[in-house]
């Protein structure tokens, strides 16, 4: 049982070099915790694309060698690096509808997809106070892209967005806890040291053939399209 909540694991393998590397090259730790934490933060969010690895319990180094990710691989590389500067960190399971998913995954492939997707969020302590952090999942080249499309929208569901004003979503980092899917959580699973604790009880999303066919084939599809919104935006 982790009690300060700053210790690596299989996935928050925060020793790996390459994690080690970009620590040093971004000087986080020269930076006091609540920069470091705004620092980690905004690079989860927008340096490591919005996108869909081949699994959720992927380790911290492959998410970082991927150069992007989703709510539960991204929420592993940011606990890793918080851990990684000292600063304690915490994983929160829950599921989410896959509703919220429409758009970046195609219309064509909803079929496949679980009724209710596993998701994640990261609990910080800073100043002695726990803090959720959600917000980091969709960068924001995407975030501007699906605003745009809809300009007079406030409560937002799709896109991976889910938000009760899309164009003023608390995704930013101040003294309070950000998030951007929240709206669309289906099942909350509590509270896990480790997110390696939370797969070997809760699995994945696809079993079988489905995982499979994802795995060598549907998540680059839908990488394609995500990465077609972000740079082309949303159909009209």
């Amino acid at each position: 049982m982790t009690t300060n909540y700053i210790e690596s694991s299989e996935i928050l393998n925060y020793q790996h070099p390459t994690i080690q590397a970009l620590i040093k090259h971004k000087a986080w730790r020269r930076l006091t915790p609540e920069q470091a934490l705004q620092a980690v933060y905004y690079f989860i969010r927008d340096e490591i694309k919005f996108g869909y690895n081949i699994d959720d319990s992927i380790s911290a180094s492959d998410v970082l060698n991927d150069g992007y990710g989703q709510c539960n691989t991204k929420s592993t590389l940011f606990m890793a690096l918080l851990r990684a500067l000292n600063i304690p960190c915490k994983f929160h399971g829950f599921t989410i509808y896959n509703a919220l998913q429409r758009g970046v995954i195609p219309n064509y492939l909803m079929l496949l997809a679980p009724k209710r997707i596993l998701h994640s969020w990261v609990e910080v302590k800073i100043n002695g106070v726990w803090l959720n952090h959600e917000g980091f999942i969709i960068d924001k080249p995407l975030l501007v892209q699906v605003q745009q499309a809809y300009p007079e929208s406030k409560n937002f569901n799709g896109y991976g967005i889910a938000v009760s004003d899309l164009h003023r979503p608390d995704n930013e980092i101040t003294t309070e806890s950000t998030y951007i899917q929240s709206s669309g959580i289906a099942d909350d699973f509590g509270i896990f040291d480790t997110p390696d604790d939370f797969y070997n009880l809760h699995g994945s999303n696809l079993m079988g053939f489905k995982k499979l066919l994802y795995r060598i084939a549907l998540r680059h599809i839908i990488n394609r399209n995500v990465k077609n919104l972000r740079n082309n935006g949303l159909p009209s």
